[in-house]
């Protein structure tokens, strides 16, 4: 049920069955000719009232809430209850409630999942429902289905394994995907692959809620993930399928395997790249080095890292280095140091940045046979440096030092979130390079004192690029998901940066821009799509009015009963 355009809902409802459909409900501003219709007098208070004051009310007792968690119950029960008022409070009050419904609340929210669970949302397919999906996929309530964000709840943010609790993130990305871009909100849906969890603390739990076996893995855990990709694409074949908080281990090989299937991408992996190679090329504008004289430095060389990586090696060599000079360009620390070529367990995303030895011969190490980031920030004298480790406070103060000793504006984004698992904390950063640093964070963090002045910290979040892309490849039923689509992405939202007109701004936009961010993205992203015929024929000046057409604003629509069949 697409509804940019829809003001008028006809509904065999009435009642509590109507009040109860948190898609249909009004609450007290249902019309007193509704209430008539509806059977609805004597079920709500007699005042009738409207969306702006309804959100006056939500938000008014939002603010008297004193913990993060008890305010992400509030709001998931509201969405539960009331979707339109819900979204009509998220986008209207974006920056201060997105922290709640997505990092750093969101972890909270999964690791009390079970304690929290009101009313069911999404599906959770357990693994003993294999040969069921497409029959659970085939209620009716699901035929307008255009996005649906997976995860299977082993890697969620920094926190690890959280079983069933890992569907927190499903629900709030697609929440983010309504708030930002407008997806109408039955044209979503959250799904949890149940394959079990080795985290002992909820399987001995008795309140969790979850399928309480050892994860699955191997050639099991394998053909229950193709059985669910079969049947997706079975029912909805134009579909995005947006991967999210799969291990390091899974990742990257199902986005490998499935990626030219359908239209599919990893956000851990792609949608990080993409605002993580926005915002290092918004700060070019800052620290005037430009892209091809970058010196990349990457604390943690997981699926988001090299992700980063791999995504700005494509835009240096558009940039006009060789592949060859572009990878050299990159110095990724992880578990056992920098990676380097003949290290033992190189994964096969690590390997095309594995430094030569003999390029590094020459160094003076602080420890034998291991290269630290210490090491590399002393040697290669980084320009940018990024974290991607799940490690608090990893960016030292002798480190950081040292980096702006060489550098004179040195760009630093510990990008690990949530909040306490961050790399470096900003106004830590400041201190340390003088006042120089350039900084994005992925957690949010309040603003810093520069130069006397408070100024915003910008967060590199996914939700800068992630619901613009999805709404691009919907619009134009994209069959897939180039990499080219995401550097278009990033470049998008480095022409919106703040900082290309004054250098002293911000990196990023504020969020509440992100409705306009969302739709610029997705516009340059569906254009690509078209440009590499990854689309039906599409005609340029269609695009636009695809991408406008899908983008819900949340308000009340009139309703007409309708007889039962």
């Amino acid at each position: 049920m697409s509804a940019k355009t829809q003001r008028m809902i006809e509904t065999a409802r009435s009642g509590y069955e109507l009040l109860n459909d948190p898609l249909l409900n009004k609450g007290t501003a249902f019309t007193d000719a509704e209430r008539d219709t509806f059977n609805l007098h004597g079920l709500l208070p007699p005042y009738v009232t409207n969306l702006d004051l309804q959100v006056a009310r939500r938000l008014e007792a939002f603010r008297t809430i004193a913990g993060d968690l008890d305010k992400y119950v509030f709001l998931r029960g509201t969405q539960d209850t009331n979707e339109t008022l819900f979204y009509a409070l998220l986008a209207r009050h974006i920056e201060e409630m997105m922290p709640i419904v997505y990092t750093p609340t969101v972890g909270l929210g999964c690791q009390q999942f079970s304690r929290i669970f009101r009313k069911p949302r999404g599906l959770f397919l357990s693994f003993p429902l294999k040969d069921r999906i497409a029959d659970i996929f085939s209620n009716p309530r699901f035929d307008g289905v255009q996005a649906i964000v997976v995860s299977d709840g082993e890697r969620i943010l920094g926190l690890g394994d959280q079983g069933a609790g890992g569907m927190g993130i499903p629900i709030g990305k697609l929440s983010l995907y309504t708030a930002c871009a407008g997806l109408y909100p039955s044209t979503t849906l959250p799904i949890l692959l149940d394959v079990g969890t080795d985290n002992r603390e909820l399987l001995d739990d008795p309140l969790y809620i979850g399928w309480r076996h050892e994860r699955v893995r191997g050639a099991a855990y394998d053909d229950f993930v193709a059985a669910f990709v079969a049947a997706v694409q079975a029912r909805w074949p134009h579909v995005l399928l947006h991967w999210e908080d799969f291990a390091i281990g899974n990742a990257n090989r199902l986005l490998a395997q499935y990626r030219d299937q359908l239209c599919s991408f990893n956000d851990d992996i792609q949608g990080t790249a993409a605002i993580a190679v926005g915002t290092i090329l918004s700060a070019i504008n800052v620290t005037g080095v430009p892209l091809t004289e970058q010196r990349i430095a990457v604390l943690g060389a997981g699926s988001a890292g090299t992700g980063i990586c791999a995504l700005l090696l494509r835009a240096m060599i558009d940039a006009g280095l060789s592949e060859r000079a572009a990878r050299e360009q990159f110095y990724l620390v992880d578990r056992d140091g920098l990676l380097v070529e003949g290290m033992n367990g190189l994964q096969p995303f690590q390997a095309p940045f594995a430094q030569d030895r003999q390029r590094i011969a020459g160094w003076m190490l602080s420890a034998p046979n291991r290269i630290d980031l210490a090491d590399v920030v002393a040697h290669a004298h980084p320009t940018v440096l990024i974290g991607a480790s799940g490690q608090a406070n990893a960016f030292t103060e002798p480190v950081v030092r040292a980096m702006a000793a060489h550098v004179q504006r040195p760009a630093i984004f510990p990008l690990s979130n949530p909040t306490p698992r961050s790399e470096a904390i900003p106004q830590d950063l400041i201190h340390w390079t003088d006042g120089r640093a350039v900084i994005g964070t992925g957690s949010p963090f309040p603003p810093v004192s520069r130069e006397g002045k408070p100024f915003r910290i910008d967060q590199t979040n996914n939700a800068y690029v992630y619901p613009g892309i999805g709404l691009g490849a919907i619009a134009v039923e994209a069959r897939r998901i180039s990499d080219r689509m995401f550097l278009t992405a990033a470049r998008t939202i480095a022409d919106m940066s703040p900082a290309k007109r004054d250098s002293r701004a911000n990196l990023l936009p504020p969020l509440t821009e992100l409705r306009t961010v969302s739709e610029h993205v997705a516009i340059a992203v569906a254009t690509e799509a078209v440009r590499e015929g990854l689309t039906a024929p599409v005609t340029e000046g269609d695009i636009a009015a695809a991408v406008k057409s899908l983008m819900w604003e949340p308000a009340y629509a009139t309703y007409r009963r309708r007889a039962r069949q």
